[in-house]
């Protein structure tokens, strides 16, 4: 806890300081220009990643990046109240689902009952992932752990897409062209990111814009 103490005395001192007129202006509203879905996982750090501003990036966090399906009685209204919100009401004009590699909850979808002993709300979330695991298997039945563990993080963000645009303010504002949507795949140990090209079906690292 000292640790983070410290950080806030120091985030007081320097950051704030230095980005104080841009606090300031943004302490009466917000204007994000993304909605940004992520993992928990504390290796990925959606500000870091894009090097985005206080105020830029309204973001939503979950175990395996999941956006439930907008069906009303689903049990999920945390998620599906984020992309609400940052759709009718904010007005986003992107949404990006950034997967990345060696994800937890990608892994535990393949795990046994007995794991999820201790984690039941865990084991209930995880079976959100039921298709990507259903598509993974059609696709390469076969597949070794390292493939499989590939092909479930990518197609899972595929996935997630999907589901975004279940949602009516998604696909209205998208077929309007007011809104962006994109698939990202994060490789933590090269910080490479890759998107997901919906013409061609793959994915393809982003460069430097020339």
């Amino acid at each position: 806890m000292k640790y983070l103490f410290e950080g806030l005395k120091a985030f007081k001192e320097e950051e704030y300081e230095q980005h104080k007129g841009l606090f300031q202006k943004l302490e009466k509203h917000q204007n994000p220009h993304t909605l940004f879905i992520t993992c928990s996982d504390s290796r990925v750090v959606p500000t870091m990643l894009t090097r985005s501003l206080p105020g830029d990036l309204f973001i939503l966090r979950n175990v395996a990046n999941v956006v439930p399906p907008c069906v009303t009685t689903n049990g999920y209204p945390a998620a599906g109240s984020v992309v609400e919100y940052a759709t009718s009401v904010l007005k986003v004009q992107n949404i990006i689902v950034c997967g990345h590699s060696h994800c937890g909850g990608c892994k535990v979808v393949y795990a046994s009952e007995e794991a999820f002993a201790e984690a039941p709300h865990t084991q209930q979330w995880i079976e959100l992932l039921k298709p990507v695991k259903e598509a993974v298997a059609e696709h390469d039945p076969g597949a070794d752990e390292e493939t499989r563990r590939w092909l479930t993080e990518t197609f899972n963000v595929v996935q997630q897409l999907k589901n975004l645009r279940t949602y009516p303010a998604v696909k209205v504002r998208e077929e309007a062209g007011e809104l962006t949507l994109a698939g990202w795949y994060y490789i933590i140990n090269t910080g490479e990111v890759f998107a997901f090209d919906e013409e061609g079906s793959k994915f393809h690292q982003i460069e430097e814009p020339k």
